[in-house]
């Protein structure tokens, strides 16, 4: 418990003084957000310049405060080592991404291929060193015994789905000031509790080492803190945004953290909204190529929302009680199947 305290102490000092130099130096550069706008948006034509990639802040507060942690006698497992290396790979493939754009004053950055590829190679490090070093199971599954076994290959399938799917879907999710930091911030909360939870209770949990959920819990207190620390500067309205770098290395660390503790499909009901968010985008290209029609005004859905003329902060506000109530039916359904399991006293 001392080192998921001090492993999220540290990282939120750290991301509270790591971001405004991160705004500074951008800043003293002239380097900015570019936003790609219609004539009628001049609400987010606005935050054209805003200084980008504060994701290189908060994903160095995050490294920086687990390791910290493991300075109260606690080991540094090889699940430990492959998160940290999952968070940081993803954010370098996102710093690509987002120097680019910078570089050329556009708003695409690599192309998909290239995204494709540098998703992929992270996938196929986890998809070999998590079941064959770290010990991660072999299968796709809910949480504890509902799962599934899977052949090695179906298996990297899914590791590229999963780390692919919800960094992308933390990416489509942020594009208001503070959505995707704080309901990030919900999902790592839940994901410090899930990995207490298992290391507390290990009977219950053999085929997650206790190392490794203790390692969880760490990692996840120092991402959800460093999220905290960023946020105080990028809520509405945002004084710097998390760009690819951070929203990439987000989704895929959520993902790490759920193929290390045997909950995949479980991250889907706790980052519910980032689900969400992709599924509308999927909706309205499918609805639009195949009927020419759009469901929803403008996609992600939270676009569609602000169109719809409910406030940015409105839209933010609501959509974190969205994430929350995932969160929370996330951590229902991990009590309950522990409940089946082992029954419950006289």
């Amino acid at each position: 418990m001392i080192g998921v305290l001090i492993s999220g102490t540290v990282a939120v000092m750290m991301a509270l003084v790591l971001t405004p130099l991160v705004i500074r130096w951008f800043r003293t550069r002239g380097v900015g957000q570019i936003v790609r706008v219609g004539p009628n948006d001049p609400q987010h034509q606005a935050k054209a310049g805003t200084p980008t990639m504060g994701g290189v802040a908060f994903v160095s507060a995050g490294v920086v405060g687990f390791l910290a942690g493991h300075l109260a006698d606690i080991d540094l497992s090889p699940s430990g080592v492959l998160m940290v290396v999952v968070f940081v790979g993803m954010a370098a493939v996102g710093y690509a991404d987002d120097s680019i754009k910078l570089r050329h004053r556009r708003s695409l950055g690599l192309n998909k291929t290239a995204k494709f590829l540098g998703q992929a190679a992270v996938a196929i490090l986890v998809a070999w060193a998590g079941p064959a070093w770290a010990g991660w199971p072999l299968e796709i599954s809910v949480v504890g015994d509902v799962a599934i076994g899977v052949p090695w290959w179906v298996y990297g399938v899914w590791v590229f789905l999963m780390i692919s799917g919800f960094s992308n879907a933390v990416n489509l999710t942020d594009g208001l000031d503070g959505l995707a930091a704080g309901s990030s911030a919900l999902v790592y909360g839940a994901y410090t509790i899930v990995g207490f939870w298992m290391f507390r209770n290990p009977a219950s949990y053999l085929d997650v080492p206790s190392d490794t959920a203790l390692d969880v819990a760490v990692m996840a207190a120092a991402a959800l803190a460093a999220c905290i620390g960023f946020l105080w500067f990028n809520a509405p309205p945002a004084k710097v945004y998390m760009g690819d770098t951070g929203s990439l290395a987000l989704g895929g660390l959520m993902a790490a953290l759920a193929l290390a503790t045997g909950t995949g499909l479980l991250l889907v009901v706790l980052g519910g909204l980032f689900v969400i968010e992709v599924a509308s985008v999927i909706l309205q290209v499918f609805s639009y190529r195949v009927f020419g029609r759009r469901i929803f005004r403008m996609a992600p859905i939270h676009h569609h929302f602000e169109v719809e003329g409910w406030a940015e902060s409105t839209v933010v506000v609501r959509f974190w009680i969205i994430a929350g109530l995932g969160v929370m039916a996330g951590l229902g359904i991990l009590y309950t199947e522990w409940i089946g399991r082992v029954g419950v006293g006289p």
